[in-house]
């Protein structure tokens, strides 16, 4: 295999995307890559908010321009330690650094390696102690980038087993001792090899789709670019309605805001982000959907006070609205509480004259023979009282019959009426006798 075979092989790009929902691989730095999809639902007249954001489309200006780019070389040695020292590194200005005092003119990087994107490894004399497996470690702080390629490093006394392979994860050098080696590190991007201008690189646009129309005939919205121009298509009103945040480069917010929402907006948003300085070329869309408007409440319109008082005697009669409650039974409230009462009245003198009654049937079961007694009392009484009035009658026929002159009834007569005693006679035949 030859050298350029295995360094295209080592070439692993990693692009982090924030909010990520739908992966498309991208070909070429060109191609866009749709990270996000969304469906959105409003009702009309209302305001919405597409949010679109990302942070490494956030422009600053640093002075310190040599700090964005550095490659660092990392050995990461064998058991039983498994150490990690550092071996080299260099930023974009050119500046370099050699950690280890032993590898101070044996080990080099190319001083137009940010030039020609070339940040390979070479390591002279090479000895047993400089085994292991060495990493190429590329960062761009601006862009967000960070790419890494690892080969092992085999040492070996016999110039028969020297070789170079691909282990299916890394590449495998088997160099022999004494020797000089190149380690193989080279990305030729534009990201590392151009110090360009990163604001006149970055824009953002937004393009809406409606139904039943192809993406390529998508109506263009506004357009962004970091530089602070902004530019926004087609009808007045249209562009009232939608706006984005001036200051959408320096907080990384590039969110599209459409108020007053109409069933004529809805369709498929797309919001574009190209970085051609990194190579950030993204979008994500918007599936947004315009419902029918919230029902909100009336407010019953005022009559202003007239002036003139003879327009206010041909104003139309006022109507008056009455809002009765919703009780169509509420007259019976008052008979129920009565009837309630009632029973309950009821309820209570049923219950003393319950428990009055079973007191007097107590009081009969403990004096049962006295009863009996007055009882008998009461039946003889009642005889005699009716046999007084028969003994009366008879005695009267009897002295009818007997009464044949008048002495024989002035003698009855004396002799039925009360005998007179006078108290001082009788008084003095006791004395004198």
């Amino acid at each position: 295999m030859k050298i350029p075979d295995v360094i295209q092989a080592l070439l692993l790009v990693q692009i982090p995307a924030a909010f990520l929902f739908t992966a498309v691989l991208a070909q070429s730095d060109s191609s866009s890559v749709v990270v996000a999809g969304y469906n959105v639902s409003a009702p009309t007249g209302s305001r919405v908010v597409l949010q679109c954001v990302s942070g490494r489309m956030v422009w600053t200006r640093d002075s310190l321009k040599d700090r964005q780019r550095v490659v660092h070389w990392d050995l990461y040695r064998p058991g039983p330690d498994y150490a990690m020292e550092r071996v080299a590194d260099m930023f974009s200005a050119g500046d370099q650094r050699i950690y280890n005092g032993h590898n101070q003119g044996r080990v080099s990087l190319s001083q137009s390696a940010f030039n020609d994107g070339n940040f390979s490894l070479v390591i002279r004399d090479i000895a047993i102690s400089d085994r292991g497996l060495y990493s190429c470690n590329l960062h761009h702080h601006y862009c967000h980038l960070y790419e890494t390629i690892r080969i092992q490093v085999n040492v070996t006394k016999s110039r028969r087993k020297e070789q170079r392979f691909w282990d299916g994860q890394k590449a495998v050098f088997v160099v022999l001792v004494g020797s000089t080696v190149v380690l193989p590190c080279v990305n030729r991007r534009s990201v590392w090899t151009e110090d360009g201008s990163e604001e006149e690189q970055q824009v953002v646009h937004w393009d809406r789709q409606p139904p039943g129309v192809r993406h390529d005939r998508a109506d263009r919205l506004i357009d962004l670019y970091a530089s602070g121009e902004q530019r926004s298509y087609g009808p007045l009103f249209l562009q009232r309605k939608m706006n984005i945040s001036a200051e959408s480069f320096t907080q990384g917010d590039f969110s599209l805001a459409i108020s007053a929402l109409q069933p004529g907006d809805q369709g498929l948003y797309t919001c574009h982000l190209h970085h051609h300085y990194c190579g950030l070329h993204e979008r994500r869309q918007f599936q947004l959907t315009v419902g029918p408007a919230e029902p909100q409440a009336t407010v019953a319109p005022r009559a202003l006070p007239n002036q003139d008082k003879e327009d206010s005697k041909a104003e139309a009669p006022r109507v008056i609205n009455v809002i009765l409650p919703d009780q169509r039974h509420h007259f019976l409230l008052p008979l129920g509480y009565i009837l309630t009462t009632l029973l309950l009245l009821a309820f209570i003198v049923l219950i003393i004259i319950i428990i009055t009654h079973r007191r007097k049937t107590k009081v009969v079961e403990f004096y049962p023979q006295t009863s009996m007694r007055s009882n008998r009392g009461d039946m003889a009484t009642n005889e005699f009282e009716m046999d007084v009035p028969e003994v009366k009658t008879c005695n009267q026929e009897e002295k009818k019959l007997d009464y044949k002159n008048n002495l024989l009834r002035e003698k009855v007569q004396m002799s039925t009426l009360p005998k007179v005693i006078d108290l001082d006679k009788e008084m003095e035949k006791v004395y004198w006798k």
